[in-house]
Order: C-alpha cells, then sequence, then structure tokens
C-alpha cells in the first residue's frame, strides 16, 4: 500500500488485520475453529460454518441452534442467497392469540421452526469442502470438554438470567445454582455435544426429521407450545436471487 500512512492521529488505535485469510467473530474460539477449516484446507463457507456452530457452545445466550440464518455467498461469478428462516407453527392461529396487542419474546409462542441446522446443511452441500463431520469437531470439542467463559460473554450471560430464568430448560442448561458461570470459569455442556453430534452425522436431519425432531416436539407439547413434528418435517431452507438496484 504504497503512499499509505500507518500513523492514525487518534487516542484510540484500531490497526487492520492484514493476512490471506481471516476469520471474524464476536468471540475468539469460535475465530479459531474457522481458522482450522482454512488450514485443513476448506474454503470461506466451511469456516463460516465451523465458526457459527462454535459460537452456539461458546456464546449461547446471543446464538443458538434454534436460531435461524440468511446467507450470501459470492462464488467468484454469481451470487448466490440462502433463507433458512423457519415458519410459523401452523397451530398459530389468530385465535391463540387473541386479545394480546403484541407477539410475545419469550416462551413457546415465540418459537418458530429453527432454520439454521438447515443452512449450515444447504451451504456444506453447495459449496463445502471438507466433510460435514469435521466442521462440528471444534464446536463438539468445546461443549464436552469445556470452554473458559470470556469476559464479554459472561457479562452477557448474566444479563439474560432474570429475562431467562423462568424458560423451560434455560436455567438446567445455562444457570445452574441459579446464576450464569463466571469469567474465566470452565463450562461444560455435553449434552450439547450429542445434539451436535447427531447433527454432524445426520447433515441435520435427525434435527427435523428424526430422534432430535421428535424429542423437541415432545418438549414443545409438555411446555404447551404449538410447534410439532409435522412442522419441523415440512421445513426446509432455499436458494433465492438476492434483491439489488443500480446506482444511478
Amino acid at each position: 500500500m504504497t503512499g499509505f500512512s500507518w500513523d492514525f492521529p487518534y487516542p484510540s488505535r484500531r490497526m487492520p488485520v492484514l493476512a490471506r485469510n481471516v476469520v471474524a467473530t464476536s468471540q475468539p474460539l469460535a475465530a479459531q475453529a474457522g481458522l482450522r477449516m482454512l488450514l485443513r484446507g476448506g474454503n470461506a463457507v466451511d469456516a463460516a460454518i465451523a465458526a457459527a456452530a462454535t459460537l452456539t457452545v461458546v456464546e449461547p445466550v446471543m446464538n443458538g441452534i434454534g436460531s435461524d440464518a440468511f446467507a450470501l455467498v459470492w462464488d467468484g461469478k454469481s451470487l448466490h442467497g440462502l433463507n433458512a428462516s423457519g415458519r410459523a407453527p401452523r397451530a398459530w392461529t389468530p385465535q391463540r392469540y387473541a386479545g394480546q396487542t403484541r407477539m410475545p419474546t419469550e416462551g413457546w409462542d415465540s418459537v418458530t421452526v429453527p432454520g439454521v441446522v438447515s443452512a449450515w446443511a444447504g451451504l456444506s452441500t453447495k459449496f463445502g469442502k471438507l466433510p460435514f463431520q469435521s466442521l462440528f469437531e471444534p464446536a463438539i470439542d468445546y461443549a464436552r470438554n469445556g470452554f473458559p467463559v470470556s469476559p464479554v460473554i459472561a457479562s452477557q450471560w448474566e444479563a439474560q438470567i432474570p429475562r431467562l430464568k423462568d424458560q423451560p430448560g434455560f436455567a438446567q442448561a445455562f444457570a445452574r445454582n441459579g446464576v450464569a458461570p463466571r469469567a474465566g470459569e470452565l463450562f461444560r455442556f455435553p449434552e450439547q455435544a450429542d445434539t451436535l453430534a447427531d447433527i454432524a452425522g445426520t447433515r441435520g436431519e435427525s434435527f427435523y426429521r428424526g430422534a432430535l425432531a421428535q424429542r423437541i416436539a415432545d418438549f414443545s407439547s409438555a411446555c404447551g407450545g404449538a410447534l410439532d413434528a409435522g412442522d419441523l418435517a415440512a421445513h426446509q431452507a432455499y436458494w433465492n436471487n438476492s434483491i439489488c438496484a443500480a446506482s444511478q
């Protein structure tokens, strides 16, 4: 970069990362997971899936297996758009929400079909280079063997406890003894490791049409939720064209 000055006249200095390959996430362990895929000969899509799966473990109150996903992928010639947002359960009728002034933001009446697992599978099938199962190795390892909770994540985690502690299953998974893990504490979640391993081994089929789907549907029913096995089985991500506009 001939003629460029690196002497920035600001009190807080932020320098760019100069490298052949870069993985950027909100948590360093997730970024490392993506870099591991690149070092194995994977591409950007492999790295993104590995990083995203790892984020569900190391930043659980901001990312989750029960989330949705959208992706824009440039393959060097054209732009591909992936919509992996889940639909509303079929039982969400106007009568179910009669008398409410807004949609709930917590609880099963706010839960749509999770789409992110179908995004991982779809992206890997269309663009990935590495075996699908290998992309989950870092996430499974962190969940099964533990990871030290970073200060920023510990703060986010603690802030969500008052809002989510009474939601079915949350405290047992993420607020053991009623509190969030502290910064530096080793957190393990072997049950999530098992779930991720099942997703990896079935390319996500178990999550929508197998054992995991049935467990989700059973838990939804036990909690009075509308989401059922049919909603999960009907889900699919789809590829579409991106919206574009020409500048004048």
